[in-house]
């Protein structure tokens, strides 16, 4: 009977997903995002299903020639050089000698004026794209099941939507911030805004905050990114689209965020959570590497990487982080591009790259400097490695708060970084237990789920495929207009009726005392 109860469970689990050869076009984000990306459409291929990606021939990471998808090249944004994120660097460390209230608001300009240049090369690229009658007809004519986009461009939702396909977003940010903006309620009182390095509790100024980068990232979407579409959408789409309405049409969000690390906040029914769906077990280091980690003793390592986008801090910062690194009784591993530092210590290794993600699950691994990009941080998460964090860009000042705000890291400033201050930051981590015992806690939450992340997102994209969509999941409130959605209708339907009663009660008192009063003379 067990025999047979379990070869019953075997196939139960195993049961054909009846969707298997499906097409799927895949339009994706290059840099950190295609990494991720890459994870999902190496387990769809080993499933059977059939993939196209539509991407640059130029781009930095997604490869022209790939065995597990097919490439359709087409014209993205203008190749943009690694420099740019650099100077744009610079720009932040200006807007960081600002005071703490507004020094977020100068760096979000700065991504208003990145999202004006993005979205004005989007819009032109998608208009070249529906406006080629043979080009609209060869993705029509291959029938594709589903469209799987990351919406940070916004090509592959007007793709989407003209093909009238499912749509399933692998998404964290998209137009002007955080995923849940666009598609969940996000009540100001105690969810941040993404770029105000706010947490979850927050008092009056706070909240003050962070109503202004709310109307900041408003004025963003409507006056400077939707502008770009407009005339697109009125030769393409149906009347009353816009870009907007085009994103919340999609079937599934797979968003890449767990609220182990995140603030809790409302979601919504088609919302899918799968953050840190890239991480694994450590494999073995290569016999170099290994070697350096076993020679570090009882002291163990100190781990260092700042991500794909930015390669160089200042020449000044480096040498500082050199200096501290050469007072350590740690061994240091550094992801380094540039001059070797003069200071540079016998106990730190540099190479040009690193396994992150198997150095972090290597138990000589005490300690992990980053800047805070997500993919970084959860890899620190499900590995239990506390933080020392120097966020440099975008949302990684965020993320390193929200380890700060739970006790599993130190924040230190780029722009001020010395030698003592970094030092004293990273012994702090080092010898402190809490930070090392509170990012294990976050990882034992991290990994209690009843599947793996990436079991959980090939499930329901697959779920989208075999009922062609998920319809029954999406809330009616993106089809009304604004003031039914606020019941400002309502609103005013109450005041009409309030202000008729006090009239009528008003009318009715005052003939009442008029034929008091006549009745009063006649009597007299």
């Amino acid at each position: 009977m067990i025999q047979v109860f379990l070869t019953g469970l075997f196939l139960l689990l195993h049961r054909p997903t009846f969707c298997d050869g499906s097409k799927i076009l895949v339009v994706p984000v290059d840099g950190s995002h295609w990494l991720n990306m890459e994870i999902i459409l190496k387990e769809l291929h080993s499933r059977g299903h059939s993939i196209s990606v539509l991407h640059s021939p130029t781009g930095w990471y997604i490869p022209n020639n790939s065995t597990f998808y097919t490439s359709i090249h087409v014209k993205m944004l203008d190749d943009e050089d690694k420099d740019f994120y650099n100077n744009m660097l610079l720009q932040y460390m200006e807007c960081r000698k600002s005071t703490q209230f507004l020094r977020t608001f100068c760096q979000n300009n700065l991504v208003g004026s990145m999202l004006d240049l993005g979205h004005m090369a989007l819009a032109q690229a998608a208009a070249e794209m529906l406006d080629d009658p043979v080009f609209m007809k060869t993705l029509q004519d291959a029938k594709f099941d589903l469209m799987l986009t990351d919406p940070g461009l916004s090509i592959g939702v007007l793709l989407g939507s003209y093909l009238k396909l499912p749509m399933v977003y692998n998404v964290r940010w998209m137009n002007t911030g955080d995923v849940h903006f666009t598609i969940a309620p996000s009540p100001l009182s105690y969810v941040p805004v993404p770029g105000s390095e706010l947490h979850d509790q927050m008092d009056i100024w706070e909240r003050t905050k962070n109503m202004l980068h709310y109307l900041q990232s408003l004025y963003q979407q409507y006056f400077i990114i939707n502008p770009y579409y407009s005339d697109l959408l009125q030769r393409h789409y149906p009347p009353g689209s816009d870009l907007l309405s085009l994103e919340r049409s999609a079937d599934l969000w797979l968003v890449r965020a767990d609220f182990v690390f995140e603030f809790p906040r409302p979601t919504m029914p088609n919302v899918v959570y799968i953050g840190g769906f890239q991480c694994k077990e450590a494999k073995p280091l290569p016999a170099d590497l290994e070697a350096f980690m076993q020679s570090s003793g009882e002291h163990g390592v100190v781990v260092m990487s700042f991500g794909t986008l930015v390669s160089a801090l200042s020449r000044e910062v480096t040498e500082a982080i050199a200096a501290a690194f050469a007072q350590l009784p740690q061994k240091v591993v550094w992801k380094f591009l540039g001059e070797k530092p003069s200071s540079l210590g016998n106990n730190t290794l540099l190479v040009e790259w690193l396994p992150q993600n198997d150095l972090l699950g290597h138990p000589k691994t005490r300690a992990f400097i980053a800047h805070g990009g997500t993919n970084g941080m959860y890899e620190a998460i499900y590995h239990g490695v506390p933080v020392v964090g120097i966020p440099l860009l975008f949302d990684q000042f965020d993320n390193v708060l929200r380890l700060k705000v739970r006790g599993a890291a130190r924040m230190v400033e780029a722009r001020t970084l010395n030698e003592k201050d970094f030092l004293e930051a990273l012994k702090d981590v080092l010898e402190t237990p809490s930070y090392r015992q509170n990012m294990q806690h976050m990882s034992t939450l991290h990994r209690d789920v009843p599947v793996s992340q990436i079991d959980k997102a090939i499930f329901w994209i697959e779920y989208v495929i075999r009922n062609k969509g998920a319809g029954h999941l999406q809330i009616a409130g993106f089809s009304l207009p604004w003031y039914s959605y606020y019941c400002l209708d309502v609103a005013l339907l109450f005041l009409v009726l309030i202000v008729a009663f006090v009239w009528a009660s008003v009318s009715f008192c005052r003939i009442l005392c008029c034929r008091r009063s006549r009745r009063k003379t006649k009597a007299e």
